[in-house]
């Protein structure tokens, strides 16, 4: 019996064996459907979104989760081909990604997939030539398996994973499970894209249409510019948007109006060009883009400095006959992504829209200014041909019936009222002369040279600075003397908008008893006293310059008020 007991257990033994090998199996077999459950999930999962954002968020979490990776990275790589401008991370919190620093840009390891855009496992990435190290507080990090992401034929960027929990690396079967999470991921970028560039299309669409909309409302062309920068801040998702147009004598381009960061300084500033990003996309009459703004020689060239500038495009605005109207700077914050072509075909529609819509506001201008002119011709006409002949027949009424008056006084006041009257007449005739200044002859004279300024401030100021005229500036005030009147004028309007910090601003604007007084008075927070003064000096000297004076003085109501005088002849 005791021999027949080993021979009993050997069929026993091999059953364990079996069983227990059937049990790894299914074991194996269990893991693999419950794998491919978890992709067929993830692969759901990514699907499912519509934003960019979210779906860029989605895969790298999907990819950590089924590889068992402890960290993982979606790395997207930007229009040079060569480095990384968006990075996604999984694994690191807000706290230690602050004590990393910036996210990397694809030198070393990273960039080896940029170049080579394959499979890559590696059981110590310290050990791959590529490899540059850690930066400091980085966690350490050895097992690593990178795969690329493709949309259709285009590298998108790369998933990259370290550390696999529990093992000893990561494994085929790991590679192929993210390689097909790499393929539903691509489709689903691509989705994503199409769906933003045709949501970014209507949103544009409707910005041109509310322009046209406030535009035949009635809308100033300083308004409709102002609804121009801000739309295209709004959709484009830029922090700074500055409006430049042409200079009169085409030598460059002058800031007319400014969204975000400090404005006061680059309204009214002028742009070189030759050697300028914004210079660049009016001559050229195309896009022109900046990586990174602050680092960009053609920005440094200009003169429209703000802090902290990131990625940046210029779009001309008008280019009909190669012939641009100006230029749409809109600039994004530092680490923010680059401006793709495929926001840039869309804004470029809306600038030649945008452009259009100026033009109009122009054309309306014009004829606006048009119809004044005829008023004031009409009104010349009436005043020549009824005003002047009655006062003319009244004065020889009373000129011939003074010899029939025997009282000295009487007759003295009569003859007194006929110089009046004479002088009445040519005061008339001397109006007459000015309205009857033709539109080519416009932008000589005081008036509407002041009234320009005036303009040109409101976009600096926030609102439409109150001005009031009389006397005879146009033909009493010498040349000189309204030159230097016309540049006291800008100067004081640019102080008030930079330093006052004023809600009203009203401009007085004189010629009577010899003299031409200008009077710039607002309601801000006054001259400190130590503060610059070197505007101040300038006005005073071209004051001087003519004999004239400068005052400044501090109203009861609190603002400032600047008076500055010139003799009308000198």
């Amino acid at each position: 019996m005791r021999e027949e007991e080993p021979r009993s257990r050997l069929p026993q033994l091999r059953l364990d064996e079996l069983l227990a090998e059937l049990q790894a199996r299914i074991d194996v077999a269990r893991g693999t459907r419950d794998r491919v459950h978890s992709l067929l999930e993830a692969v759901l999962s990514v699907g499912r979104e519509l934003e960019l954002t979210q779906v860029l968020r989605r895969i790298v979490e999907a990819a950590a989760v089924l590889a068992d990776a402890e960290y993982a990275a979606l790395g997207i790589i930007g229009p040079d081909g060569d480095t990384l401008s968006q990075f996604l991370t999984v694994g690191l919190g807000e706290e230690a990604i602050a004590r990393i620093g910036p996210y990397p840009t694809g030198k070393g390891l990273l960039g080896e997939l940029i170049r080579h855009p394959q499979p890559l496992r590696l059981d110590d990435l310290r050990q791959h030539p590529a490899s540059t190290g850690c930066p400091a507080h980085h966690p350490e990090m050895r097992t690593f398996l990178g795969l690329p992401v493709r949309v259709r034929d285009e590298v998108f960027g790369n998933i990259y994973l370290t550390d696999k929990r529990g093992a000893a690396g990561f494994d085929d079967d790991d590679e192929a499970v993210i390689a097909t999470l790499a393929v539903a991921a691509g489709v689903a970028i691509d989705n994503a894209r199409l769906y933003e560039e045709a949501q970014r299309r209507q949103r544009w669409l409707t910005a041109t249409a509310e322009i046209n909309r406030r535009l035949l409302s009635g809308s100033s062309r300083t308004q409709v510019v102002e609804l121009i920068a801000q739309r295209a801040c709004d959709i484009s998702g830029a922090r700074r948007a500055d409006v430049l147009t042409t200079l009169p004598d085409g030598s460059g381009l002058r800031v007319e109006l400014a969204l975000g960061g400090e404005t006061a300084g680059r309204v009214g500033a002028t742009v070189p060009l030759h050697g300028t990003l914004c210079g660049a996309a009016c001559v050229d009459g195309v896009p022109m883009t900046s990586y990174d703004l602050a680092a960009d020689p053609r920005y440094r060239a200009g003169s429209t400095r703000f802090d902290g500038p990131g990625p940046a495009v210029a779009v001309p605005l008008g280019r009909a006959e190669g012939h641009t109207e100006g230029v749409l700077l809109l600039v994004r914050a530092a680490g923010e992504p680059e401006f793709t072509e495929r926001e840039i075909d869309p804004l470029l529609g809306f600038a030649d829209q945008a452009a259009l819509a100026l033009e109009l506001a122009e054309r309306r201008r014009d004829a606006e200014q048009l119809a004044v002119l005829e008023d004031r011709d009409r009104i010349a006409r009436d005043l020549h041909d009824l005003a002047i002949q009655r006062l003319f027949a009244t004065g020889m009424t009373l000129q011939s019936a003074s010899r029939f008056i025997d009282h000295p006084g009487a007759a003295d006041r009569v003859l007194r009222a006929v110089g009046d009257l004479d002088e009445t007449i040519k005061i008339i005739r001397t109006t007459i002369f000015g309205l009857r200044v033709r539109e080519a002859d416009t932008g000589q004279g005081l008036r509407a040279r002041a009234v320009h300024v005036v303009e040109e401030a409101q976009a600096a100021l926030g609102f439409a600075p109150r001005l009031s005229m009389a006397g005879l500036l146009d033909t009493d005030v010498p040349p000189e003397v309204a030159d230097h009147l016309v540049a006291v004028l800008g100067e004081a309007l640019s102080n008030a908008a930079r330093h006052a910090r004023a809600g009203r601003v009203e401009v007085t604007l004189q010629a009577a008893g010899g003299q031409v007084a200008l009077t710039v008075q607002d309601d801000g927070v006054g001259i400190p006293e130590q503060g610059r003064r070197s505007g101040l000096r300038n006005l005073a000297e071209r004051a001087r310059a003519l004999g004239g004076t400068l005052t400044v003085t501090a109203p009861p109501a609190g603002g400032t008020a600047l008076n500055w005088t010139a003799p009308l002849e000198h």
